[in-house]
């Protein structure tokens, strides 16, 4: 979470600000907890045959548990098919979860029928991927933006039409567009279109699944500094779920990376991108391009994965990412690790995190899978990440010993008690074997 910092989103999001960037100040003070996710789950059943027998079922969400406090932005990044979009129709209630609780303000709302999910849709709202085929087109923008106060039955102050227009003004488009239809408008208008509609009923919770990615990268900017300043002036809390990760940095507070329908790491935005611990995360940020000339010639440090996303028909066991993970050992592959609250404000779900003590150091002997996927690291890469976890054993292992009371310390269990830290300098030098 950033206090009074000014955020420049650039005009393109894949680097460095630009020079006609718009410059906005995140100083919204974290509050209490607004939404509560524990052990959601969404598994969508395969059927087949005559009598459509089920046969199996894809786990689209497999497990995840984080929380979003009034007033914040929580981001959501993952590759393709890694169960964002589902996440965020499960917490909207648009879709069933399979197991697992939702709770918003303190209540439980993961079975609530429509009927009693109907007053609740006045503060959880949602921003839809694709603003072509979110908005209907045989209806105007007039009747699209105020279908939410008929139907919850809110008569604002003025009418229907003039807040109507006036949504229409603060999104940043023609008030006197009322009666168009979607057809007339560009892709980032009717996004502001689809923001307009999501704002009407004033709700306190926003679910933006990629509302900028069906854009294009001169009107993303405009449409990311829209809803910064939107929930600045209104008070809202965002879950953005995208997998662009510069926009990501730039409007959220903590960023949750998903992988194959599990969060690996949950972090707060500086934490996250100055020193990831996963070693997904760590290579979803070297794929990040920099627009510096200046590194044209420059060799890449880009780390490159072993091979596609495993079916989420049958995920692997133990860690789902160690059939492509340069540092997977045979606990990875038995023992599925829990998501742990390493550092303050990190957690990640990793037995060998990256920039921390290892954490399996008992465990040395890379697998076939992590040999391979090793030859597609830049032997910098690996390097330096067997120096940072070296150099923060050995912190870890220093600050216990200067813990211990002075009795302790005379004791010949004293340098034993090291011992497991110290391997972990020499566990990091195979993963260099090519």
């Amino acid at each position: 979470m950033s206090d009074d910092k000014a955020v420049t989103i650039p005009a393109q999001t894949t680097g460095e600000p630009s020079g006609g960037a718009a410059t906005l100040t995140k100083d919204a003070a974290p509050g209490e907890v607004l939404l509560k996710v524990t052990g959601l789950k969404k598994h969508f059943p395969i059927k087949k045959g005559l009598l459509q027998r089920q046969v199996g079922a894809v786990h689209a969400v497999d497990g995840i548990d984080f929380e979003v406090r009034s007033g914040e932005t929580l981001g959501v990044v993952g590759e393709s098919g890694c169960g964002k979009s589902t996440m965020g129709r499960l917490i909207t209630r648009l879709l069933e979860p399979t197991d697992g609780k939702v709770e918003f303000e303190g209540r439980d709302i993961t079975h609530l029928g429509v009927g009693a999910m109907r007053p609740l849709r006045r503060d959880v709202q949602m921003i839809f991927q694709d603003p072509y085929s979110s908005l209907n087109p045989r209806h105007t923008i007039g009747t699209i933006i105020g279908a939410p106060f008929k139907l919850q039955g809110v008569m604002p102050e003025g009418g229907i039409k003039k807040e109507v227009q006036r949504l229409l003004s603060v999104v940043g488009l023609n008030p006197e567009h009322y009666n168009r239809y979607p057809h007339e408008f560009s892709g980032g208008q009717r996004q502001r279109i689809g923001i307009a509609r999501a704002l009407a009923l004033n709700p306190k919770l926003v679910v933006a699944d990629e509302p900028v990615s069906a854009l294009d990268v001169s009107i993303q900017a405009q449409v990311v500094n829209l809803l910064d300043d939107l929930q600045q002036e209104l008070g809202l809390t965002y879950v953005i779920i995208a997998h662009d990760l510069s926009v990501v940095r730039h409007v959220s507070d903590r960023i949750a990376v998903m992988y194959l329908g599990k969060i690996v790491e949950l972090a707060d935005r500086e934490l996250l991108y100055k020193s990831p611990m996963h070693p997904y995360t760590k290579a979803l940020m070297s794929a990040v391009p920099i627009p510096d000339p200046r590194r044209k010639n420059a060799k890449s440090e880009r780390i490159l994965l072993k091979g596609d996303v495993p079916s989420p028909i049958s995920p692997p066991s133990g860690c789902r990412f160690h059939t492509r993970c340069w540092k997977a050992t045979e606990i990875c592959k038995t023992t599925e690790p829990k998501l742990v609250e390493l550092r303050p404000g990190q957690q990640v779900a990793c037995h060998h995190p990256e920039n921390f003590a290892d954490q399996a150091p008992q465990d040395t002997v890379l697998l076939t899978a992590a040999k391979e996927a090793a030859e597609l690291v830049a032997d910098e890469v690996l390097a330096e990440s067997a120096q940072t976890s070296a150099a923060v054993a050995a912190e870890v292992a220093e600050a216990e010993t200067e813990a211990e009371t002075p009795e302790a310390a005379e004791t010949p269990e004293s340098p034993e008690a090291d011992a497991p830290e110290a391997e972990v300098s020499e566990e990091e030098p195979p993963a260099k074997e090519k």
